[in-house]
């Protein structure tokens, strides 16, 4: 006899109470979503994972999340689990949790027309197949039953896969218009996991790479991230230029040529420390529209905007200044925010003097106090002296600190006797 909803609910030991959560550690995501399809098949539907997750499970990676599809709709969804939570209702879309877990329960749909070239006009709720044939690629088009664990497969995915090929799935020009992003998702999905795409795919990447100047700003700065930030950027950027996506994502002129900075990154370089090493790369060919150019066009973040700015400033330094820097400057810098990220990327331009640099800064590092000791004189000290706070106070406080990383001064009454000196230059007791 069919369980009842409640019934149903009561067999998957809902989330537990907030005092045995602490406790408890989070159910595995896998397990949850399994255990979500359980139910949902207990009460007569079909329930398979869906997507990425199947993707990456076939290329022996461990999927971050997983996410079902159903043909359970979203107010049967809701029936079922009266907490669940709908984030995309107009698109089938809710969001289930069970011990400490979130899955997306999506129910399979078919889309009518694009017409804002991003999301259709109008869903309806469909099969399993329509709703493998309206996604973008065949590599993401795969179902795995949550039952027998077999791969439910209608638009050829699992031999594409097998191939390390890309493909769009029905029309390639039809795919890339209806969500122009879907350019840049090519473009990481082909970086990311070693795909070769489809001729007809590529053709219609690069048919319609200027319609990219049309999606919101937001989200192509999303998508660049999420390249850039992962070990496979330069291959990422390569196809980039190649398919000619980079003027319309930076919104500067189209450059294709040598990527010497990217390619000499760490596998884990910061997303920042990668736009640094893409924009010196293109800056010396004289394409590039700098900091706040691509600030707008990819709509970074304030702290992304720092870093990217600061990074470039450092190389700058390092490259043309370093070796007219004093003991105190050369630390200052070693110490300061970026520098790290900004020696990986000297190293792509010039690796024998990055290597110099490291060497001079590993040599300063193991003096006494090493790159950036404690200040022996502080502002409270110079307000016990009876120095006024302004202009002076502070240029006093930087001389002194440098008079201690120069190793001139080496304790406090040496740095108060300096700051004595030193304000009868700048300021009057």
């Amino acid at each position: 006899m069919e369980r009842s909803p409640r019934t149903a609910l009561q067999t998957m030991a809902p989330d537990p109470p907030k005092s045995a959560r602490k406790v408890q550690p989070p159910i595995a995501p896998r397990a949850a979503a399994l255990a979500i399809a359980r139910v949902l098949r207990a009460q007569g539907h079909v329930a398979y994972l869906a997507g990425g997750c199947v993707r990456d499970e076939l290329l022996g990676i461990e999927p971050a999340d997983y996410d079902l599809a159903t043909d359970a709709r979203p107010e049967q969804i809701q029936s079922v689990f009266p907490k669940a939570r709908g984030v995309g209702e107009s698109f089938g879309v809710m969001l289930v949790r069970f011990q400490g877990r979130t899955v997306e329960v999506a129910t399979f749909r078919s889309d009518g027309p694009y017409h804002d070239g991003r999301r259709p006009s109008e869903v309806r709720y469909a099969t399993a197949e329509e709703d493998a044939k309206r996604r973008d690629f065949t590599i993401n088009g795969l179902f795995r039953d949550t039952e027998s664990g077999s791969v439910v497969d209608f638009v050829n995915g699992q031999h594409d896969l097998d191939r390390k090929v890309l493909r769009a799935i029905g029309d390639p020009h039809a795919r890339i218009r209806e969500d122009r992003l879907r350019s840049l998702r090519a473009v990481r999905f082909a970086a990311r996991f070693s795909l070769h795409v489809d001729r007809d795919t590529q053709t219609a990447i690069e048919a319609t790479a200027a319609e990219l100047k049309g999606v919101s700003r937001e989200r192509v700065g999303g998508e660049l991230r999420r390249m850039l930030a992962h070990p496979t950027r330069h291959r990422a950027i390569e196809l980039l230029e190649r398919w000619q996506l980079d003027a319309s994502a930076l919104g500067e002129a189209h450059s294709d040529g040598a990527l010497a900075r990217v390619a000499a990154l760490p596998a884990h370089a910061p997303f920042a420390t990668a736009l640094a090493a893409w924009s010196l790369d293109r800056d010396a060919r004289a394409v590039s529209v700098g900091v706040e150019g691509w600030s707008d066009s990819i709509n970074l973040s304030t702290r992304e905007r720092t870093d990217l700015a600061e990074t470039r400033r450092i190389v700058g330094v390092l490259a043309a200044e370093w070796g007219r820097l004093s003991k105190a400057k050369r630390k200052r810098l070693a110490s300061s925010h970026c520098f790290s990220e900004a020696l990986h990327v000297l190293a792509g331009s010039d690796a024998a003097h990055a290597g110099e640099v490291r060497a001079a800064v590993e040599a300063l590092a193991c003096e006494s106090g090493g790159l950036a000791p404690p200040p022996l004189v502080r502002g409270d000290d110079l307000l016990k002296l009876g120095f006024l706070p302004g202009p002076a106070f502070k240029e006093v406080l930087d001389g002194v600190y440098d008079l201690q990383l120069e190793g001139e001064v080496s304790d406090p009454a040496a740095g108060i006797a300096a700051a004595v000196e030193l304000w009868k230059q700048f300021g009057s007791v």
